[in-house]
């Protein structure tokens, strides 16, 4: 089997500012140098490239592109968003995200890899085609897909996204296809206050979007119930070419951005489940995107048993215990009109 890749690069520090923001340089400037370290010789390390504007006008608008470049070189970091800063290298590393995405995609697709994990940032899952919002500036995962799409001809593929806030961004980019099957498990009523278990998808794309908003106090056994559920059912009738995951880790019980209780193990229990699905259903092409995470505690040791996992050479059914409060919000979905459960 080859080694997993683990793309990173310390120019992901450069975009930053000099006032207190939960996205910070800090969240990975510890963790870089801990993965080097712990896995020198165990997995390949990815330099990124800098996406071109034509790869991420493919999701964004000509005129969002165009505001950020204005906004970059205002004196005010927050004058497009009250979140989402910009400054000098702002730009240029949101292009290093979306390029170090791409590259590991090409690179899954062609069959060089088997699996990868793009330790990126800034995060993407929020960035709309015409905005950015809550620390994303251009949508990595969506400039991937599209562009695994345009390039390779791709017309399946799967986007998980279990970040502890709705990927309105991605489902955006994607609500009126049948080509891209999103599922988003994020707590309810948080930033951005989006992904109703409603919202399913429009036109061709109608049964193609499936949120899932959980309740606080959900922890690993609902998450792990609710999600192997829809890997069991949904993505298997999906068969998709590739997967790809939104990787937030803002879930966990020591991060204070949400109210749920996933466990540091929890992330190492996900990624051996979606290796399995993968393995099962599209020749174990799977890429991990990093989203959210902003105790650097818990996103370090989380990130490390999702890497953990992606070396572990054998991959043993993970037992998912029935949840009655899981299995509640199943029952009552819209997505039992589309897929059978």
């Amino acid at each position: 089997m080859n080694k997993p890749a683990v793309l990173l690069d310390e120019r992901y520090f450069d975009h930053r500012v000099d006032l207190p923001s939960p996205e910070n340089p800090n969240r990975l400037r510890k963790l870089f140098p801990l993965v080097k370290q712990k896995y020198n010789g165990s997995l390949r390390l990815i330099e990124p490239r800098e996406a071109c504007i034509e790869e991420i006008e493919r999701i964004h608008s000509a005129f969002y592109v165009r505001q950020i470049r204005e906004h970059v070189i205002k004196n005010d970091p927050y004058s497009y968003d009250k979140d989402t800063y910009l400054m000098d290298h702002s730009l240029t590393t949101a292009q290093l995200a979306v390029g170090g995405c791409i590259e590991l995609a090409e690179r899954i697709i062609n069959g060089e890899l088997n699996q990868g994990f793009a330790l990126i940032r800034p995060p993407g899952h929020h960035a709309e085609p015409g905005r950015g919002m809550g620390f994303c500036i251009f949508n990595n995962v969506a400039v991937t897909a599209k562009f695994l799409q345009e390039r390779y001809g791709v017309e399946r593929i799967l986007i998980i996204d279990y970040d502890i806030h709705h990927g309105n961004g991605t489902q955006e980019a994607f609500y009126d296809s049948d080509e891209v099957l999103f599922i988003s498990v994020h707590q309810n009523n948080l930033f951005p206050f989006s992904g109703t278990e409603r919202e399913i998808g429009n036109e061709n794309g109608r049964g193609y979007n499936i949120n899932m908003p959980v309740h606080s106090q959900f922890g690993d056994e609902e998450y792990t119930f609710l999600i192997g559920k829809l890997l069991q059912s949904v993505a298997e009738q999906f068969m998709p070419e590739i997967i790809l995951i939104s990787a937030g880790f803002d879930g966990h019980a020591d991060d204070n951005i949400s109210g749920t209780l996933l466990s540091t193990r929890w992330f190492h229990t996900i990624t051996t489940m979606l290796r399995q699905s993968a393995r099962d259903i599209c020749n174990d092409r799977i890429l991990f995107v990093l989203e959210g995470g902003y105790n650097q505690d818990s996103l370090e040791e989380s990130v490390l048993a999702t890497i953990d996992s992606l070396l572990q050479p054998e991959m043993p059914r993970v037992g998912v215990l029935h949840s009655e409060r899981a299995d509640s919000l199943l029952k009552k979905h819209p997505l039992n009109q589309f897929w059978t459960l």
